[in-house]
């Protein structure tokens, strides 16, 4: 068991790093190409920081282990809401930009709304994952275009944001990029090994141990880039970094999973997935008081993530 556990542990380090290593060079590569903060946010930043559930839920699937796969996703989209946001919250009550609280924030309810209803069978097939990766592919390309224009008419206006993030050299990035990968595929070998053998070990469900203990680790990079932003009180990528992750992470996520290889899941119940809609739906009326999201508010997202982990212990 130690040494599942050293895997677990090791497996988690890597991620962290692996995911940090490629946001940075990224962030780089969006900003060169003239994309905004918030968008980089909501596509790069989000999809960076989703790259373990990625990598993580696509293993999982190969090895035919559907609750990994699938309870990582949904685990995720859990933490992120109620854990990441609401701390940050708690750190420095954030405003909403509008453009997340009228487009963004609906789709990934309706994304997960989606998600619901495809996976009423408890099975995602590979015509449901092709259906999944074309909606992503549009969104990402609708928000670059849309954040073209926006860049554009700003400079025409004089009104660009000269502050921007420090930028690294195209090849730096790209080293960073790769670098990022190689740890992240590493790392996710070593957690999805060592949490499937502790949870035998454990007698533990393997649809617990993704909903848990994969969900966060393999959430550690969102963790630290929406606390990094609360505390810079940079609310567009504490903000964005989720919504963009968690409408990732199904869209893309378990296409690619379940395009490799059907994902069957029975240990994830409809509590796990209405628990999850319930978190997306939560933020709209959040959001719009005062178009921010206060300390209060931070923390009965928090209080209601703590209940919805101690039912699944006692479950």
């Amino acid at each position: 068991m130690l040494i599942d556990v050293l895997f677990v542990v090791a497996g988690l380090v890597m991620l962290y790093f692996g995911a940090t290593f490629l946001i940075k060079g990224a962030v780089s590569v969006a900003l060169r190409a003239g994309i905004s903060v918030l968008v980089v946010g909501l596509t790069v930043v989000a999809y960076g920081t989703s790259m373990p559930e990625m990598v993580v839920s696509t293993m999982a699937s190969v090895k035919d282990q559907g609750d990994i796969a699938i309870g990582n996703v949904v685990g995720s989209n859990i933490f992120n809401i109620g854990l990441i946001l609401g701390i940050s919250a708690l750190i420095f009550p954030m405003r909403v930009n509008l453009n997340i609280l009228r487009f963004d924030t609906p789709v990934m309810l309706g994304v997960a709304l989606l998600f619901w209803l495809l996976f009423a069978d408890r099975y995602i097939g590979r015509l449901e994952a092709l259906l999944l990766l074309a909606l992503v592919v549009a969104y990402t390309v609708f928000n670059v275009v849309k954040s073209r224009k926006e860049e554009k008419k700003a400079m025409e206006l004089g009104l660009e944001d000269s502050v921007k993030p420090q930028q690294l050299s195209i090849p730096t990035a790209l080293g960073f990029i790769a670098l990022g990968i190689g740890i992240l595929v590493g790392g996710s070998y070593l957690l999805v090994t060592g949490a499937t053998e502790l949870a035998k070990a454990l007698g533990a469900s393997e649809a617990l141990i993704g909903l848990t203990i994969v969900a966060a680790g393999t959430s550690l990079p969102e963790l630290a880039t929406s606390l990094v932003a609360a505390f810079r009180k940079q609310s567009d990528i504490a903000i964005g970094n989720i919504v963009g992750s968690n409408i990732f992470n199904i869209l893309s996520i378990l296409g690619l999973s379940g395009l490799i290889h059907p994902l069957e899941s029975p240990g994830i119940t409809t509590v796990d997935i209405l628990v999850m809609i319930g978190f997306s739906a939560l933020l709209l009326p959040l959001m719009r008081t005062g178009a921010k999201i206060s300390r209060w508010e931070g923390g009965f997202m928090l209080l209601a993530y703590v209940i919805y982990v101690a039912y699944l212990l006692q479950r």
